[in-house]
């Protein structure tokens, strides 16, 4: 049952009846949960019986115990690699600009070592280093991450056997990141790693999905990205390769090292020029992140005009510089939205106004 406490007293708001319901509530994607309790193991136990589908790794860090939950997910890395009989390889995908992807097939898990330079594709000018990328990532898990972001673990001064890499991927690791990686003997040393569930991109998930599995992934593409946003979280770098579909077809941003403050971007159009007009607009002497609302669309990568139709339909406003301002003087103001981690439908009465202020979960 799920429990407001409100000034006349505590009252049930919500019954949850259904695993999947569950599993959103105890998800990565939000911000931990912190339980004080002596026999955390049993209540790990208990929780992976309700959402058996969940690693108990998760369960330790979604209730605050990261440092138990780094070392069960490590080790069911490295023994599932072992049971099947399995080596790392590149993640599926085109390869990142700023991080190596690698993962194995029957792995729940993508790990990600940033490397020392950015490739030819990188598009944000000066490329600060290795820490300011993981600045980002640690600043994702000490958030609140609205239901739309992945949760993410941070490994340091790590040494893994030699065998679990495929020889390509082990060659280009050393290569690229030879700040971070280095090879001694049959042990491989990572000064840091980063783990997170795997996800599939959203253009390859496209590729392969029905029609109705893809609208409903393009309506919760925008929402994903609505939800950061209220949060006061903006991805500058809205390719959809960046967002990833789950095993429910929900979805989550995934790469961070575009993530900026949502409030210090500078939202800006070119919609105001006339037809035909030429010229350098105003803002393109602006320093600092500028972002132009109306090319949302492009960015995505929507893949034909079906969905990009939709996509308009659905979430229009945020193709307008009015929205992004709008949001940007809400928070500016010290809104907080509450977020609700079930939905509507599970909730015993109606929230009345209140709903307005609220973020749902992907529906």
């Amino acid at each position: 049952m799920a429990l407001l406490h409100r000034e006349d007293g505590v009252e049930v708001d919500a019954v949850i009846l259904r695993e999947t319901t569950l599993r959103h509530i105890f998800s990565s994607t939000l911000a931990n949960q912190h339980v004080t309790v002596m026999r955390y193991h049993d209540l790990v136990e208990y929780l992976y019986r309700l959402m058996p589908v969940r690693p108990r790794g998760m369960h330790y860090s979604t209730i605050g115990y990261n440092h138990v939950g780094k070392l069960a997910v490590m080790e069911q890395i490295t023994t599932g690699l072992d049971d099947n009989n399995e080596a790392l390889d590149h993640a599926p995908g085109p390869p990142g600009s700023v991080a190596i992807g690698f993962t194995s097939p029957t792995m729940g898990y993508v790990l990600k070592i940033i490397r020392d330079k950015p490739t030819a594709q990188y598009k944000w000018g000066k490329f600060h280093g290795r820490e300011s990328v993981l600045d980002k990532y640690r600043g994702v898990h000490e958030k609140n991450r609205s239901g739309s972001m992945l949760d993410n673990i941070i490994y340091s001064n790590l040494w893994l056997p030699r065998k679990m890499f495929k020889t390509v991927l082990l060659n280009e690791i050393l290569s690229e990141a030879a700040g971070s990686v280095s090879l001694s003997g049959d042990e491989v040393f990572f000064s840091h790693l980063i783990v997170q569930r795997k996800l599939v991109p959203v253009p390859l998930y496209l590729q392969t999905c029905t029609r109705e599995e893809a609208e409903l992934v393009v309506i919760r593409l925008g929402q994903c990205i609505r939800n950061n946003a209220a949060t006061n979280v903006f991805n500058r770098d809205l390719d959809g390769r960046n967002y990833g579909v789950s095993s429910l077809r929900f979805v989550y941003l995934f790469d961070y090292d575009a993530v900026e403050v949502l409030t210090d971007v500078k939202v800006r159009t070119n919609t105001d020029l006339e037809d035909g007009e030429e010229g350098i607009p105003d803002w393109y002497f602006e320093d600092g992140i500028v972002f132009l609302p109306e090319e949302i669309e492009e960015h995505l990568r929507l893949p034909d005009k079906g969905l990009r139709r939709l996509f308009r339909e659905a979430h229009g406003e945020m193709l307008t510089v009015e929205y992004w301002t709008r949001m940007q003087r809400l928070l500016n103001e010290g809104y907080v939205p509450r977020v609700r981690t079930y939905p509507r439908a599970t909730q015993l009465t109606q929230e009345g106004a209140e709903a307005n202020l609220t973020l749902s979960p992907q529906r």
